[in-house]
């Protein structure tokens, strides 16, 4: 994509009144996103669900001055911007509809790694939140994982320090532009989890404050990311759970860790496994044993059947197969309307069978 195409990209984010929904609506309609810029208002208005009112207000080009201040902004600080056509850009979020047209992206972990875990909590954790953070995170370490967090206090602070600790990749979601860091005492934080082969991501343009507006927006992108979603002590309320519940909204496998009966920050926790809305969480362990990393990471082979017997969700995935050369899990995931560890599940039963087989990138195909 050529810089002025970034450029305009940029500038259809920054309209007040166009979200994700709308600018990709309008690409689309006028065929290239040069052509949104160049539209008539005959044109514009004649693309479903614009009107009038929308048409009155919609001008482009009135922000393409400070799309050329990001652009270069990201240009002198290494930083890259991602829109929803490029390669590098999370293919877990362009699912959703409600995914942003551009991500300002510093750092050098894939944002597309075959595994992403979000580790997400209290700001306050007690010493036993802390100590289960870190022995789950050190758990991990063997199944080749990205960790994801909010770079907030607490929790999220934790999760990225005991990544960086573990040699894991860590990439911090934040809800402001990339020309802070927030808190500000979390700077040096980000420099080592950059240096550490991970790092900070935003859909948001620089002069953008941390304003309590944006954070569940950055909630969002945090569980669109990530495969699982593991939540270390919550009050019954809060951003950690609001994350949770956008991960059952959207199929992904949310676990959690048990705490004492009666304590505030066990009441979320407790909450979501209750409700089963969250795996219970012991160790890195359940995590693996419920996505089956253990059972995909060994590669089994079996002899193709010529005739079997399939169960409905196997059918329903072949048939997705039959039209796809290949296809990625979570596009499959996405597809089925399922949970990664259910798709996983499925995948491996037919490569037992000899019915798929597994592409390098996370990819499968029939055999």
């Amino acid at each position: 994509m050529t810089e002025q195409e970034k450029i305009y990209h940029i500038a259809l984010s920054m309209l007040d009144k166009v979200g994700p929904v709308t600018a990709k609506s309008l690409i689309s309609y006028c065929g290239s996103i040069e052509d949104v810029f160049i539209a008539t208002k005959k044109q514009l208005i004649a693309i479903p669900g614009i009107g009038d009112a929308f048409i009155g207000s919609f001008d482009p080009k009135s922000k393409l001055n400070d799309a050329e201040k990001e652009y270069q902004f990201a240009q002198k600080n290494d930083i890259q911007v991602l829109t929803y056509r490029d390669v590098a850009y999370p293919k877990r979020l362009s699912h959703f509809d409600y995914s942003p047209i551009v991500l300002y992206y510093k750092g050098f972990a894939d944002l597309n790694h075959h595994r992403t875990v979000a580790v997400v909590g209290t700001r306050q954790p007690s010493d036993y939140g802390r100590h289960q953070c870190d022995r789950i995170i050190q758990g991990l370490v063997s199944y080749d994982i990205v960790l994801v967090s909010g770079l907030a206090y607490g929790v999220d602070a934790t999760a990225h320090r005991q990544s960086i600790a573990s040699g894991i990749p860590t990439v911090g979601i934040m809800g402001h532009g990339q020309d802070r860091i927030y808190p500000a005492e979390h700077k040096s934080l980000t420099s080592k989890m950059i240096e550490g082969g991970g790092g900070i991501l935003t859909q948001f343009p620089i002069n953008t404050k941390p304003d309590r507006e944006n954070f569940p927006m950055r909630n969002r992108i945090i569980a669109a990311l990530s495969d699982v979603i593991v939540v270390i002590q919550s009050k019954r309320s809060g951003g950690s759970i609001i994350t949770a519940e956008i991960g059952n909204e959207y199929s992904k496998d949310v676990f959690a860790l048990p705490g004492p009966v009666g304590e505030d920050l066990s009441e979320g926790c407790n909450k979501l496994i209750k409700q089963n809305k969250a795996h219970l969480l012991e160790s890195a362990v359940d995590i693996a044993y419920i996505m089956r990393w253990d059972d995909i990471d060994k590669g089994k082979v079996i002899q193709k059947q010529l005739f079997v017997d399939l169960e409905p969700d196997e059918s329903k995935l072949m048939n997705i197969l039959r039209t796809q050369k290949e296809i990625t899990i979570d596009a499959l995931t996405y597809a089925l309307e399922m949970s990664p560890s259910s798709v996983s599940s499925i995948l491996l039963g037919l490569e037992f069978k000899g019915l798929v087989k597994s592409l390098p990138g996370k990819k499968y195909c029939l055999a």
